[in-house]
């Protein structure tokens, strides 16, 4: 996971917009039924932290959302512990001499 990339106008391809639309329909459901900000209500719970990962993922592949889980996903992102999260891994070196090795 990358959390400096972007990639604006990404394709997304048949098989992961199946996926896309599954998580789509969790969180409106969610949210719909418990009134958000979080998928629960008002606390953020252990399933927040569990879609934070996904939340990154649709910001860096540019995922058209609905309102409610755009807003949703604009919630997590600015829970402070994934700002932290996100402001360490920006802070990381491009290249990792370590990852650079021959095997």
């Amino acid at each position: 996971m990358n959390l400096k990339a972007r990639h604006p106008g990404f394709k997304i391809w048949a098989g992961a917009q199946a996926d896309i639309d599954r998580v789509v329909s969790i969180w409106s459901e969610c949210l719909a039924a418990y009134g958000g900000p979080c998928l629960f209500g008002e606390a953020l719970t252990i399933a927040d932290a569990m879609y934070a990962p996904v939340v990154t993922r649709v910001v860096t592949y540019d995922v058209g959302l609905n309102r409610e889980c755009a807003a949703y996903c604009r919630t997590i992102l600015n829970w402070p512990a994934m700002v932290e999260w996100a402001a360490g891994a920006k802070a990381e070196p491009t290249e990792l001499e370590e990852l650079d090795m021959e095997f």
